[in-house]
């Protein structure tokens, strides 16, 4: 197929995704004030409770089955490299421009994280209903898309609230008060509780006289190592960060793909004669509503870095070279190894896919976390604004080279 058309093909999905952030923009605006910060919050919460965890559920519901799940096992080892290779190459980012303390964590999540979710979801799906798509008839290329950007949605929801958190909460200033507050949560468990000689003085008033040779050593040793068992695991806990995967998103994904890949669970949602169709019809208007309403927030979002200043321009220039030259120069060795060593099925639509999630911004969500910890704030806006308004033209070119690559 000729680059041109190639190019042209890659370039419509950007085109829509700019005209819906501009108007996120257009909407934040003083003037008009229609996304002021108040709405932005209700937005974002009906989006993160509601309009994710619709979508996700409705297409893992209709497109994922046991058999497509075990095919597509390449894809979370595709972005847990690309998170890898993102943090490698921000450490040296860091070391290259010195980049003060409290924006090191900053750096890192915006090199390790991609936007694996709406800009997937808008530009994959887009491709296919293309005159000019090299990836066959549309309403197959689109059902396999959705599913495809869906699940690189969900993966990386999964990484980036386990690693990027993790890093951000390293290294932020606020980590030892945070810690500080963590530690002083009571344990399940507490000696004090279990000790029969500390409550040797009962509410009553009544004085109780404690036989001591009734609290044998073996108990006290049995009593001091199940106590310091529960502070392991309450840590354990604590710095996996296990209760942040217990998003909306994720309990989503879990519901889809239990129902796509059980039969007898697909047979009662899915299809014209299953009896609860019209809960997965429901399900599905619901996450019609999510891709448009968080390309609005990321335009108002992005409104905020033209009011910033003070970021070095080399962190912004290496942020942009490891996101949009470097990853994607590893992102295809990767991927064209993997095809190589018959890791990956002959699907270009798949391929495609893996390719592009090299290819992304940094994930917008960098901006909640660093509003979480209280530390970068300003200096996020600023990146994602620079880094957005550049993935304009790198996306395109990109896509375009992969489309080429893939077919």
């Amino acid at each position: 197929m000729e680059i041109w058309k190639l190019f042209m093909t890659a370039l419509m999905p950007v085109l829509k995704l700019i005209i819906l952030t501009a108007l996120g923009a257009f909407l934040a605006l003083n003037r008009f004030n229609l996304l002021r910060d108040s709405a932005r919050k209700h937005l974002n919460a009906l989006v993160y409770y509601v309009f994710i965890p619709a979508l996700i559920c409705s297409i893992l519901t209709k497109s994922i089955t046991f058999r497509s799940l075990v095919m597509l096992w390449f894809m979370p080892l595709n972005i847990l490299l690309s998170f890898i290779a993102g943090s490698a190459l921000g450490w040296l980012l860091i070391k290259i421009t010195k980049a003060s303390h409290d924006l090191q964590g900053l750096v890192l999540g915006c090199c390790a994280a991609g936007n694996l979710g709406n800009l997937p979801l808008i530009v994959i799906p887009s491709v296919c209903k293309q005159s000019s798509s090299p990836f066959g008839a549309v309403d197959v290329c689109y059902q396999k898309a959705m599913a495809y950007a869906t699940l690189s949605l969900a993966v990386g929801c999964i990484y980036f609230w386990t690693i990027v958190y993790s890093i951000v909460r390293a290294y932020s200033c606020k980590v030892s008060s945070v810690s500080k507050v963590d530690d002083s949560t009571p344990y399940p468990l507490d000696l004090k509780e279990t000790d029969p000689e500390i409550h040797s003085k009962p509410s009553n008033g009544l004085v109780v006289t404690v036989v001591e040779k009734k609290t044998t050593p073996d108990v006290r040793v049995e009593v001091a190592n199940h106590t310091k068992f529960m502070e392991t695991l309450k840590n354990l806990v604590l710095k996996l960060n296990l209760h942040l995967l217990l998003t909306p998103a994720i309990i989503a994904v879990i519901v889809g793909l239990m129902i796509g890949a059980i039969p007898q669970l697909r047979k009662l949602f899915v299809g014209e004669n299953a009896p609860l169709r019209v809960v997965e019809d429901s399900t599905s208007m619901l996450g019609d509503a999510c891709i448009p309403a968080i390309t609005l927030l990321v335009g108002a979002t992005l409104l905020k870095g033209l009011k910033g200043s003070g970021v070095k321009v080399s962190l912004v220039i290496g942020i942009i070279a490891v996101r949009f030259i470097a990853l994607p120069m590893l992102g295809v060795g990767i991927v064209k190894g993997a095809v190589h060593f018959g890791m990956i099925h002959h699907d270009p639509l798949y391929q495609f896919t893996l390719l592009f999630q090299y290819a992304v911004p940094p994930a917008v969500t960098m901006s909640t976390i660093t509003q979480f910890f209280g530390a970068g704030e300003t200096e996020c806006s600023i990146m994602m604004l620079a880094t957005y308004a550049c993935a304009s033209v790198f996306v395109t070119v990109w896509s375009t080279i992969f489309m080429w690559i893939v077919t």
